[in-house]
């Protein structure tokens, strides 16, 4: 026959691991959660950045554009990148008016982690996409 008093620690171990078992699983879901939204934001930045490319007149204008608006885009949705660069492929203003051409923001951001405390989590992940948007062809450009 067992003495009851024998067990009397093991509900509480018990209870130790069972928490700290659910706040892992916890921490797990907002790293998940953060880069998931990040991931959506930047996917919007570059879409915002390549549309906004797209309406201007000049090559310089156009890298312009897509970087005021990437960062707009992002603050707007509540993403801080550690490192944020926005590139743009500005060769159709190079294409006479009436050709058909597009311009390609590619986005990228290092979405900060250190904050979250999750164990293989340190420093950042990065998060790219890129977007392309025509040019309108009946519209004067200069490269």
């Amino acid at each position: 026959m067992r003495d009851p008093h024998a067990e009397r620690g093991s509900s509480t171990a018990e209870t130790t691991i069972i928490i700290s078992v659910i706040a892992l699983v916890l921490m797990f879901a907002v790293v998940v959660g953060r880069i998931t939204v990040a991931t959506a934001a930047v996917e919007a930045a570059a879409r915002d950045a390549a549309r906004q490319a797209s309406m201007a007149r000049t090559a310089s204008e156009a890298e312009a554009n897509a970087a005021s608006s990437a960062e707009e885009s992002l603050r707007s949705r509540g993403v801080s990148c550690e490192a944020l660069a926005v590139d743009t492929e500005t060769g159709g203003f190079a294409q006479e008016a009436g050709t058909p051409a597009v311009v390609v923001a590619h986005v990228s951001c290092t979405v900060p982690l250190e904050d979250v405390g999750f164990p293989g989590f340190g420093g950042g992940m990065v998060r790219e996409a890129s977007f392309t948007s025509p040019l309108d062809p009946y519209r004067g450009r200069q490269e």
